[in-house]
């Protein structure tokens, strides 16, 4: 089964998401894998996020932001996007099921705001991971 993680810059949620996935696959470990991307990547991954992800355990400072192509996202089962609608890819070349999360953008946040949407990306990602793990 193949879960992609997708954003616009791919500096952030993504990454999170793409983290937390790989860190607790719930089991799965053996039956998924994970893709990620952007429509637009940045440079790196952001600081403040890179800053948020270690203080729970989590380096992403070799991370580097990476292009999605239709060719990658077409054989999903699931592609979850986080919030900015992954302007560039279009739905319809997906495959599988498309979940949106309506996550804020972390860059450039304070470092509450940046805590607050990695536990929820945690939270999100553990609850897709225990509903994969029911099928």
């Amino acid at each position: 089964m193949r879960i992609a993680f997708v954003c616009v810059q791919n500096a952030g949620r993504s990454q999170m998401a793409t983290a937390f996935a790989e860190r607790d696959a719930r089991g799965l470990e053996d039956t998924v894998e994970i893709v990620t991307g952007g429509t637009d990547p940045a440079d790196a991954v952001h600081e403040e996020v890179v800053d948020a992800m270690d203080e729970v355990g989590i380096d992403l400072r070799d991370r580097v932001p990476q292009e999605i192509t239709h060719a990658e996202l077409q054989d999903c089962e699931y592609v979850v996007t986080m919030g900015c609608s992954a302007d560039g890819v279009c739905p319809a070349t997906w495959s599988g099921e498309n979940r949106d999360w309506d996550l804020t953008d972390p860059h450039g946040k304070d470092r509450e705001t940046v805590r607050d949407i990695r536990d929820e990306i945690e939270a999100r990602v553990a609850a897709l991971f225990d509903e994969l793990r029911r099928r």
